[in-house]
Order: C-alpha cells, then sequence, then structure tokens
C-alpha cells in the first residue's frame, strides 16, 4: 500500500512509469500480431484494424503518458505553485488507462463508448496545468495548451472517422497527432537540451565561449513551423506544402544543433540522449517531408520520426526527470544508456525495412517491435527504484 501511494504521489512516478510499461506491452503486442499473419504465431490484439490500434496507441497512449508525467512535473516548478495530490494523480491515471483499455477492446465496444474513453484524459490533464499556468500566464507556455488541443483534436478526428461521421480522419488525425508531438518537442528541446548542456559545460570548467548559443531567428522559426506543421496536416491541403514545412523544420534542427555543442555532450549520455533525439526528429522530418513530395517511403519516414525521434527525445526526458526528482545523481544508468542506443537503432532498422520483401519481412518487423519493446524493458529494470520508493535526500 505505501508503494502505491508513492507511486501515486507525483506525476513523474506514475506516468513515467506508465509510459515503460506500455511501452514495453504495445511492442510485445504487435510482434505477436505480426507473427501470427506469417502463421508463426497467435495475437491477442481484440481491434477491427489492427495497425491502426498499433499507430494509435504509440502516438496517443504511450507519448501521452510521456507527457502527463513531464507537465505535471514541471508546471508547478514554472508557475511556482502547488503539484498536484494523489487525488487528481488517482483520478488521471485511471482515464488515461481506461483510454487504453477501450482501445484493446475497440473490436467489440461501440465505437462511441471507445471514443469516451479514450478522449477524456487530455482535457483533464489540459484542465490541470491550465490551472496552474494562469498563475503566471506567460505565452511561451501557454502554447503548450494549444498544442495539447491540437492533439486532442487530431484523436477525435480519428474516432470520428471509425463511427463513420467523417471520412479520411484516420490518416490525417494520425500524422497531425505525430507532428502535434513533434511541436512538443522540439519547442521543449530548445529549452531544455542547450540549457542543461550550457549547465554541464559550466559545472565541468568550459570557457564561456565554448556554451551552447540560440539563434534568436531560428528559434522563432522553429516555433512557427512546428506549430503550423500539424495544422496543416488537419486542413488537408495539397500535400507539397506540409510536406517543404516538416522539411524546413527538419532543417532547422541541425541549424539549432550545430550551436549546441553535442560533441561536448557526447560523454555524457543523458545529456547527448537530448541531442540525439533532436537530430533524430530533424531527420525524421526531412524524410517524411521528402516522401510526400515522391522520394522514399512515406509510413517508414512517420516510423523514423514516431521511433527515432518521439521515442528517443521522451525516453531521454523521462530518464533524466526520474532521475533527478527523485534526488538521484543525473547520470543514466548503464542499462539506460544502452536503451538509448538501441532506441535509434531501431528507427534507422524500421527506415531501412522499407524495402525488404518476402517471407522475411514480417519476422523482421515483429524483431523491431521486439527491439521496441526491450527498450523500455531496460529502462524499467534500470529505473524502477526511482518511482517505487521515497525522494532521495539530496540531488548532486
Amino acid at each position: 500500500m505505501q508503494t502505491l501511494k508513492t507511486i501515486l504521489g507525483e506525476g513523474f512516478r506514475i506516468f513515467f512509469l506508465s509510459a515503460g510499461l506500455y511501452g514495453v506491452f504495445t511492442g510485445v503486442a504487435w510482434a505477436l500480431w505480426l507473427l501470427a499473419q506469417d502463421g508463426t504465431g497467435w495475437s491477442p490484439l481484440n481491434v477491427d484494424v489492427p495497425q491502426m490500434w498499433h499507430a494509435h496507441e504509440m502516438i496517443f497512449g504511450y507519448a501521452t503518458a510521456a507527457l502527463g508525467g513531464f507537465f505535471l512535473t514541471a508546471v508547478p516548478n514554472w508557475t511556482n505553485t502547488p503539484a498536484a495530490r494523489r487525488s487528481f494523480l488517482t483520478v488521471a491515471a485511471s482515464l488515461w488507462l481506461l483510454g487504453r483499455v477501450a482501445m484493446w477492446f475497440s473490436g467489440t465496444l461501440p465505437a462511441g463508448v471507445v471514443a469516451i474513453c479514450d478522449l477524456a484524459f487530455i482535457p483533464i490533464l489540459g484542465l490541470k496545468i491550465a490551472t496552474q499556468l494562469v498563475k503566471r500566464p506567460k505565452p511561451q507556455n501557454l502554447m503548450f495548451l494549444a498544442i495539447l488541443f491540437l492533439l486532442w483534436v487530431s484523436n477525435l478526428m480519428e474516432h470520428l472517422d471509425w463511427m463513420d461521421v467523417i471520412k479520411d480522419g484516420e490518416a490525417r488525425g494520425l500524422r497531425a497527432g505525430l507532428f502535434a508531438l513533434c511541436a512538443m518537442i522540439v519547442i521543449l528541446g530548445g529549452r531544455i537540451t542547450p540549457a542543461f548542456t550550457r549547465n554541464a559545460m559550466k559545472r565541468d570548467g568550459a570557457p564561456e565561449e565554448q556554451w551552447p548559443k540560440s539563434n534568436a531567428l531560428v528559434e522563432k522559426a522553429t516555433v512557427v513551423t512546428s506549430l503550423a506543421l500539424p495544422v496543416l496536416v488537419l486542413l488537408d491541403l495539397d500535400a507539397w506544402l506540409p510536406a517543404l514545412v516538416a522539411i524546413l523544420l527538419g532543417l532547422l534542427q541541425g541549424l539549432r544543433l550545430l550551436t549546441w555543442r553535442g560533441t561536448w555532450a557526447w560523454r555524457q549520455p543523458i545529456l547527448f540522449a537530448l541531442h540525439l533525439g533532436i537530430g533524430m526528429l530533424g531527420l525524421g522530418l526531412v524524410l517524411w517531408g521528402l516522401a510526400e513530395l515522391g522520394i522514399g517511403d512515406e509510413i517508414a519516414a512517420l516510423h523514423f520520426v514516431g521511433i527515432g525521434g518521439v521515442g528517443g527525445m521522451t525516453l531521454a526526458v523521462m530518464s533524466r526527470a526520474s532521475l533527478g526528482h527523485a534526488g538521484k545523481p543525473l547520470v543514466a544508468p548503464r542499462l539506460v544508456t544502452v536503451g538509448y542506443g538501441l532506441v535509434a537503432l531501431t528507427a534507422i532498422l524500421r527506415w531501412w525495412a522499407a524495402g525488404l520483401e518476402g517471407d522475411g519481412y514480417l519476422p523482421f518487423m515483429a524483431l523491431i517491435s521486439l527491439l521496441w519493446a526491450l527498450v523500455f524493458m531496460l529502462y524499467l529494470i534500470a529505473l524502477w527504484p526511482t518511482w517505487l520508493k521515497p525522494r532521495a535526500s539530496s540531488n548532486s
């Protein structure tokens, strides 16, 4: 009972733990389904369109848990307001889990019931952080509420399609939801990656002229393009327009990294993982934009963005925040460091596998899915004590 109280005592504990558990679950479940299509296994999936469950749950299941943990931990620090109480965290976590259960049984439950259950979590999360953000209403923080709204609308589009209310909502909703996550990551990444690198270099005695720098024009362009991309996808405009915006956004990530001293951060995996996540995200956006223009495979590019960018960056942030807020030294455990590399490898392999054909295709895809599950199994094994035990007395 005391362990459960501890887990439900802080947002990062319950939601970062949930994200890790769900990362393992979805990876294994999807691998079983793939092997079942090859006639070599059995699948427990109970959904009408398994491919859409897989894509939906990566964006609106795993990633929303990671967002919940981050915002419920970071926003009280930004606004100097009390953190969410255990009662709220219990309700919020229950609603997140209810959505996952509803999606798992979406093959038998009425589509409207699934929608109500799945759409409940983001509004209560948004309402909670809005009540905190209004205490210190800074535009650079309030924009995250707009991104959460975009994420919720994207999910709504999918459900309206599944309920036969609109057409083509599924494809647009998935892509817009993924790009809303990208907007969240590139904006937050623009704050924490150079700041954490600068702090580490300062502690290490590096000269100030070597510290990371951010270009104001590049940062403004990044914010504008990152917010525009999911909106353009939702509006279903000509493919070339969001494609060019995605390419521009991806290139901007490269420009940012050039001045953020990633080569120095290499010596600290927990820090370098942030640079790697931004880099994978930027490259993935360029690949997707090119695919929309007819150069490359669009689904492979989406996976590169989702696995390497969103997966890599959320893993980096969750592991760092878990250690920091539990009062542990900010040094990545060895298993987590391996996970940083594996998630990047998984993204590369999934992108490369788009050209595979023949009998080996499905087993190889299952292997990729199991690699994703392995990443989060390593994360869970290494960080389990940080969520289950009370905060340490000091943080080095």
